[in-house]
C-alpha cells in the first residue's frame, strides 16, 4: 500500500465513523471526503465534473421534481377508507399491496407521509398496527424498480460510471417481486401476534412538551404553583420548571414562580387556550403575529438543518415563518427532554422528533420545507382540487415509464418532456420546482460517485476485495452473500445511499478478481441497501412512523427480524439464480 492508498484508507475510515456517528449530515460528510480527494489531486476536475452530471444523478433530480407534482395526487388518501375495512389481516394485505405498487414508481417518503395521517384517523386506536408495515411495504416496493428509490439509481450511476452497460428500468423486478411476496406473507401471518394493541397503542398526547415563559410583569411571579392554578389544568400537567441555574422536576404545588421561569407542560397541544388565560405567560405562536389557530404537525427530517442543533442557535421564525409550539421527542415516551425549546442548555433536536408549528402566511412558500420537515397531520403539499388533474398527471408519468421501458426514448428525455408538459398544463410552477431541487441529495450522490471513483482508480477497492476473498475463499456464491450481508449491515448503521456508495467499488472489484459476471454483485448491493428493517434510523420511512406509531427500538427488532431474515435468506439464495 503506497502513501496515496494509505491516505484514501484513512479518509474512508473517518468517513465510516462519521456516518455511523450521525452527528453531521450525510451530504456534508461525503462532500468533505470528495473535496479532500480533489485538493490532493487524487481526482482531476474533468473526472469530478463527469461524476456530477452522471446520468443516475440527473435522473434522481428529475424524478424528485416530477414527484412534486405526483405528491399532489389524492389517489392514496381516497383509497384509505377501503384499506382499513375488514379484519386486520385483510386490511394489512391490502395496505402492503397498494403501498408496494405505488412505491415501485413514486417517492417512498411521499407515499408514507400521505398515508400516516389518514391511517391514524381512519383506523383510530389500532393505526400503529399498520404504520410499521406501511414503512416496510414502501421499502420493499421501492427496491423492485430502478426508480423506486434513489439508491437504485445511485447504483445505476455507479455502473455507468464504471463504463458498463446501464441497468434497465426493471432490472430488480424479477427477484424483487419474489422478495416482496415472501415478506408480505411474513407480515400478514405474524404481525397479528407481533404488533399488539397493548404494545403499539396510539401514542398518548401527554408526550407533547409545551413550554411557556413567565414574563417579569406577570401576576404569577412571587406566588406558588398551586395559588396560581397551574397545578389544576385538566388537559395539561406542569412537569418541569427550567431556570438558568437549576431544573425543578417534579414540580410541587408549593413551588414559587419566578420571572423568567420556563414552565414545561405535558399534554394535549390543542388545549393551548388553558395557558392563554394566564396573564404574562408567553407561548411561541402567541407572539410576533403568528396565530395559534394555524397549527401544523410535522416531523424533523433526517436531512434537516435542525438535527443536532439547539433552537437557541437559530432564528426559527425567520427561517420558516413559523413558531415552535410543542415537541414530542422521538425517544421513548415519558422520557422528558428538559428545556427542548428555550432552556438555558436546551436539548438538541433529533431526526424523528414531532413538532407542532404555528405557521405564518409565508410558511408554504419557503424553499427549505421539504428538506427539513415531513408532514404528519397535515400535508405540506397542496393536493389537486380536481381529481382529474391528479389522474392525468399520474397517467402521463406511467406512459413515460412505459415508453422508456419499451425503448421508445431514453428515460431522462422522457422525464424532461414530462416536466415541460406539467409546467405547460399548470400542474407545476417554476418556483415550486426550484424549491424542490434536492440539493442535499445531489451533494450526497455526486460526492459518493467521486469517492467510489477514487476507491476504484487507486486500486484500494481491489485490495480490499482481494483481502476479503482471501479470507472467505474464491467461491463466487459466498462472495455474493458477503457483499449482500455487509451492505445490509451498513444500511442499518448509516443510510442506504451511503452503504451502497461504500460497497459498490468493493463488490465490482470482487467480481473482477473472481473473473465472473458483475451483475450478481451489483444486485447484491441493490438488494442489501434496501434491507433496512431492524432499526428506526436505517431508512427515513422507518423514522417517520416511529413517533406517530409510538414505537420503540425493540418494536423494530421484534417486527423487523422475521422480515429481514426471510428477505436476506431468499436474496442470498436467488441472486445467483436470477442474475448471471
Amino acid at each position: 500500500m503506497d502513501i496515496s492508498q494509505l491516505f484514501i484508507a484513512l479518509v474512508l475510515i473517518a468517513l465510516i465513523i462519521l456516518l455511523v456517528w450521525g452527528r453531521y449530515p450525510v451530504a456534508v460528510v461525503f462532500s468533505a471526503a470528495a473535496f479532500l480527494f480533489f485538493i490532493t489531486g487524487l481526482i482531476d476536475f474533468a473526472t469530478l465534473s463527469r461524476q456530477l452530471i452522471n446520468p443516475g444523478l440527473v435522473t434522481v433530480v428529475l424524478l424528485m421534481l416530477v414527484a412534486t407534482v405526483l405528491d399532489k395526487v389524492r389517489l392514496l388518501e381516497i383509497w384509505t377508507h377501503r384499506i382499513v375495512q375488514g379484519p386486520y389481516r385483510w386490511a394489512l394485505l391490502k395496505l402492503i399491496t397498494l403501498v408496494g405498487v405505488h412505491s415501485a414508481f413514486l417517492n417512498n417518503t411521499a407515499v408514507v407521509a400521505s398515508l400516516i395521517g389518514p391511517l391514524r384517523a381512519a383506523y383510530k386506536g389500532q393505526a400503529p398496527r399498520l404504520l410499521l408495515p406501511l414503512s416496510y411495504a414502501a421499502t420493499l416496493g421501492g427496491m423492485m424498480t430502478l426508480i423506486g428509490t434513489s439508491t437504485n439509481l445511485l447504483v445505476s450511476g455507479f455502473v455507468v460510471g464504471a463504463g458498463l452497460p446501464a441497468l434497465s428500468l426493471f432490472a430488480p423486478l424479477s427477484l424483487g417481486l419474489v422478495l416482496f411476496a415472501a415478506c408480505a406473507l411474513v407480515m400478514v401471518v405474524l404481525y397479528p401476534f407481533l404488533l399488539k394493541d397493548a404494545e403499539t397503542e396510539e401514542p398518548a398526547r401527554e408526550d407533547y412538551l409545551i413550554e411557556a415563559v413567565v414574563t417579569a410583569e406577570s401576576p404569577l411571579v412571587g406566588r406558588t404553583v398551586e395559588n396560581n392554578g397551574l397545578a389544576r389544568l385538566d388537559a395539561l400537567q406542569l412537569v418541569e420548571i427550567v431556570r438558568p441555574d437549576q431544573l425543578i422536576a417534579p414540580v410541587r404545588p408549593q413551588q414559587m414562580v419566578r420571572a423568567g421561569d420556563v414552565l414545561v407542560f405535558a399534554g394535549d397541544v390543542s388545549r393551548l387556550d388553558l395557558l392563554a388565560q394566564f396573564q404574562g405567560l408567553e407561548i411561541d405562536g402567541h407572539v410576533d403575529g403568528v396565530p395559534t389557530n394555524n397549527l401544523m404537525e410535522v416531523m424533523v427530517s433526517g436531512e434537516s438543518v435542525l438535527v443536532n442543533r439547539r433552537l437557541r442557535s437559530m432564528d426559527f421564525r425567520t427561517q420558516f415563518d413559523a413558531a415552535l409550539v410543542a415537541v414530542r421527542p422521538v425517544r421513548a415516551r415519558f422520557e422528558s427532554r428538559p428545556g427542548v425549546l428555550r432552556g438555558k442548555q436546551p436539548e438538541r433536536l433529533q431526526a424523528g422528533d414531532l413538532l407542532v408549528l404555528a405557521v405564518g402566511r409565508d410558511f408554504q412558500s419557503r424553499n427549505n420545507l421539504a428538506r427539513n420537515f415531513l408532514p404528519v397531520s397535515r400535508p405540506i403539499v397542496s393536493k389537486f382540487a380536481k381529481p382529474w388533474k391528479g389522474t392525468l398527471a399520474l397517467m402521463a408519468f406511467l406512459v413515460t415509464i412505459l415508453g422508456a421501458a419499451l425503448g421508445w426514448f431514453p428515460f431522462i428525455n422522457g422525464l424532461v418532456c414530462l416536466l415541460v408538459a406539467y409546467l405547460a398544463a399548470g400542474m407545476a410552477r417554476a418556483g415550486e420546482l426550484r424549491r424542490s431541487v434536492p440539493w442535499q441529495l445531489i451533494f450526497t450522490i455526486g460526492s459518493a460517485l467521486v469517492v467510489s471513483q477514487v476507491l476504484t482508480s487507486s486500486g484500494l477497492a481491489g485490495m480490499m476485495a482481494s483481502g476479503a476473498l482471501a479470507a472467505i475463499g474464491n467461491d463466487p456464491r459466498v462472495a455474493i452473500v458477503v457483499v449482500l450481508l455487509m451492505t445490509a449491515l451498513l444500511t442499518e448503521m448509516m443510510t442506504n445511499n451511503a452503504a451502497a456508495a461504500l460497497m459498490f467499488p468493493i463488490a465490482l472489484s470482487a467480481s473482477v478478481s473472481l473473473d465472473v459476471s458483475y451483475m450478481p454483485f451489483v444486485m447484491a448491493v441493490i438488494y442489501g441497501a434496501s434491507a433496512s428493517f431492524l432499526t428506526p434510523h436505517g431508512y427515513q420511512t422507518n423514522l417517520m412512523v416511529m413517533s406517530p406509531g409510538g414505537y420503540r427500538p425493540r418494536d423494530y427488532l421484534r417486527a423487523g427480524f422475521p422480515v429481514s431474515l426471510v428477505y436476506l435468506a431468499l436474496a442470498a439464495w436467488l441472486i445467483p439464480v436470477f442474475f448471471r
